[in-house]
């Protein structure tokens, strides 16, 4: 519920109502507590309350129950009897103006990015390479951009794999070592997460988050991903949703403090950002969380223990919402104490045994005053959502997904030339050229063949010429010498004759 002093009205406790300050909502949040404690309920009003203020919101939806956040709410025995405790009389039920997104194109607009766009340490992530593989893949991105090739989708960066490991040895020297186990292993892991449909995901048209950033009737829509299928990708999931926030963080001009957020981000099932997540990551992920407010932008992490967030983020949460934690093992009631410690200490009550008592609905709650600084905690009763708890059927959200003007934006998949494109091209001509080369050098081999063998034709056409001259003049110098020899006798009978007679 919004005021019109720009507050939201959240819960209420024993000295009455609980707001969260407009001007303070970029300063981060966190809804913690056990499964079944009324997270997801808490998660609907915030964002419903901020929907009435004019303020788009962007959530996942695990288990579709966060549809409902589109239609009506009704009266309920449970509404009725807390309506009294609240001060509401005659609460107006309404929906929320809804978009639905879905990685897969399934249960909502289509959400793609490009493989440049996600970038080489999230996609690294995402694919589970150690220090080694990471280096090799941000030396492909260097010589992509280097070379002003685009990485759009996974088969042009496999095929910038393949082109880098083909010629390795030239592009040592300039940035560093290639090695071909390394780009194998790379190759493996893209071939896996192809195999999960994770590939859906990476092409064009790449999403614009300024569409998250929009209102009707002067309502702020709910951003509702579907993310039943994608958690069973929890890594996927995860690197997602933080690309989406580095986005926003990238994208969106500074616009310091307002009074009320330009967007507010709800990071649900948390934990799994930081689980395996390698310290540069982690540090980086504070740094966007901490500059991301001077763009307008809120994050409320949503996750089961507040020690799932790392201190120095944490440290950042200004208004928070913690709903019962179970401790059955030293360290979960570790990490009650630890939970304690977080909020302004309220002397009315324990905070660590009202913790362990807390019922379905009910939280701690303690958010920033107007000067930023944190109030002191209470025990507090959740608000009941306006709108409808559980999940809407397929037709209602299929219609929806029509009436949306985004309809059609993100549907239509299309190709440009990328990397893939300009390297199977310059393949093709390489091939040609080669072709064209061993025609050519066939040719001159044919050629010199047949000049070896004119030559030698040649050579023996003169030999026999040779042979034959010799033959004659031999049988012409035999001849004459017997010719002269018959001549020389005859005379030489002839003179004798002459003398005897």
């Amino acid at each position: 519920m919004f005021t019109e002093e720009k507050q939201l009205y959240i819960a209420h406790c024993d000295n009455g109502p609980l707001y969260l300050v407009g001007k303070m909502a970029n300063r981060h949040g966190l809804i913690a507590g056990a499964t079944g404690t009324g997270k997801t309920v808490t998660l609907q009003v915030i964002a419903e309350s901020f929907s009435q203020a004019g303020v788009p919101c962007f959530m996942a939806d695990m288990k579709g129950d966060l549809s409902g956040i589109s239609q009506a709410g009704k009266m309920s025995g449970f509404i009725e009897k807390r309506c009294p405790e609240f001060g509401i009389e005659n609460p107006q039920f309404h929906g929320c103006p809804t978009r639905f997104f879905d990685v897969f194109g399934e249960q909502g607009h289509p959400l793609r990015a490009t493989i440049s766009d996600m970038g080489p340490q999230l996609l690294a992530r995402l694919l589970g390479l150690n220090d080694t593989q990471t280096g090799v893949l941000n030396i492909v991105f260097k010589i992509a951009d280097d070379r002003g090739l685009l990485l759009i989708d996974m088969k042009d960066l496999r095929l910038m794999l393949d082109y880098v490991a083909k010629n390795a040895k030239e592009f040592t020297t300039t940035y560093g070592n290639i090695s071909a186990v390394s780009v194998g292993a790379i190759q493996r892991a893209l071939l896996a997460l192809e195999t999960e449909g994770a590939d859906k995901f990476f092409g064009e048209p790449a999403f614009n988050v300024f569409d998250f950033l929009q209102t009707e009737g002067g309502q702020g829509i709910m951003n509702v991903l579907a993310a039943d299928k994608l958690m069973l990708n929890p890594k996927l999931y995860s690197t997602f949703l933080l690309w989406l926030l580095s986005e926003l963080y990238t994208q969106l001009p500074e616009v310091g403090d307002l009074e009320l957020p330009k967007l507010v981000f709800f990071f649900d099932e948390a934990h799994m950002l930081f689980k395996d997540t390698s310290k540069a990551l982690v540090d980086k992920i504070e740094q966007v969380i901490r500059l991301v407010r001077s763009k307008g932008v809120g994050v409320y992490f949503v996750t089961q223990s507040p020690d799932d967030i790392p201190e120095a983020i944490a440290g950042q949460l200004g208004n928070r919402v913690l709903h019962g934690l179970r401790a059955y093992t030293p360290k979960e009631q570790k990490a009650v104490r630890a939970a304690a410690q977080t909020f302004r200490t309220n002397p009315s009550f324990n905070m660590e045994n009202a913790i362990l008592e807390l019922g379905t609905g009910e939280a701690l709650v303690s958010f920033l005053d107007e000067k930023g600084a944190p109030s002191i905690v209470e025990r507090a009763k959740i608000l009941f959502p306006l709108s409808q708890i559980g999940a809407i059927t397929d037709e209602q959200r299929q219609s929806l997904i029509r009436q949306s003007r985004l309809y059609g934006t993100y549907e239509k998949i299309f190709d440009r030339e990328s990397a893939y494109e300009v390297l199977v091209a310059e393949q093709q001509q390489a091939e040609k050229r080669a072709q064209k080369e061993a025609e050519e050098e066939a040719k001159r081999k044919e050629k010199e063949a047949k000049e070896k063998e004119k030559a030698k034709a040649s050579k023996t056409s003169s030999k026999k010429k040779s042979t034959t001259r010799k033959a004659v003049e031999k049988t012409i110098n035999t001849t004459a010498t017997t010719f002269g020899r018959q001549l020389g006798k005859s005379i030489f009978r002839s003179i004798l004759g002459g003398i005897f007679k």
